[in-house]
């Protein structure tokens, strides 16, 4: 009964031992291990925070009613172009913006409005890409910043080593080589996340951009149709 009982407690003990959490090797890495992996996490949850603040601010614009087109023809065709303003300024949407911005310079040469549309696109276009190379930088910086941790981890390592003659214990040795190994791991993860958050948004972003530039076409060649 004793050895059985002893037998199971050794079990745990061995069970615990191999047991390694997250929080054991982000601390079992030393301070420099530490520090890089709180600025990985820093930039991570920047990158996470720009990515959702991005996606849901693309998906509110992208709403548009598909009769939008069809109300601003019935409208210009009537001559009715103050209200085809106020229909524009009550869609949220950037097209919209952009067929508000023609609207008001119906009268002027076509290459003026073409302009001035142009002009307004590329604002919108800066709008949506608010804070986007954010995520690029950090989709290239985080791995670089955990190979950093890399390097400082076998240079401890090393000098470890160094200073003992080259008999330091494995216990000595192991600061360094989880700093390596964590930081390493935690750089190409924020990266992958980054990246792949980064190129995301770029999608959802030139989508907005196509049917800017479809409606505005379109807004063009109405102005082009024979009265």
């Amino acid at each position: 009964m004793l050895l059985q009982e002893t037998q199971e407690v050794l079990d745990e003990v061995m069970s615990e031992e191999k047991t390694l959490s997250i929080y054991n090797l982000i601390m079992d890495g030393g301070i420099g291990g530490q520090v890089i992996v709180v600025v990985l996490l820093i930039m991570l949850i920047a990158a996470l925070y720009i990515y959702f603040e991005r996606i849901f601010a693309i998906n509110a614009v992208s709403k548009t009613d598909s009769n939008f087109m069809n109300q601003i023809k019935d409208q210009i065709a009537n001559g009715k172009l103050d209200a085809a303003k106020v229909l524009c300024g009550q869609t949220n949407s950037p097209e919209a913006r952009l067929i508000e911005k023609g609207i008001s310079r119906i009268g002027k040469p076509l290459e003026d409005i073409n302009t001035a549309i142009e002009s307004a696109g590329t604002l919108e276009v800066y709008k949506l890409e608010k804070n986007v190379s954010v995520l690029a930088t950090v989709a290239g910086a985080a791995p670089m910043i955990g190979f950093l941790g890399t390097v400082i981890g076998m240079i401890l390592a090393f000098h470890e080593m160094a200073t003992s003659g080259g008999q330091a214990e494995m216990g000595s040795l192991a600061s360094g080589i989880y700093t390596a190994m964590t930081t390493t791991v935690a750089g190409l993860i924020v990266g992958i996340i980054a990246y792949m958050s980064y190129n995301h948004v770029v999608v959802k972003t030139n989508k907005v951009v196509h049917k800017m530039e479809a409606k505005a076409i379109e807004f063009l060649d109405l102005l082009n149709e024979p009265v």
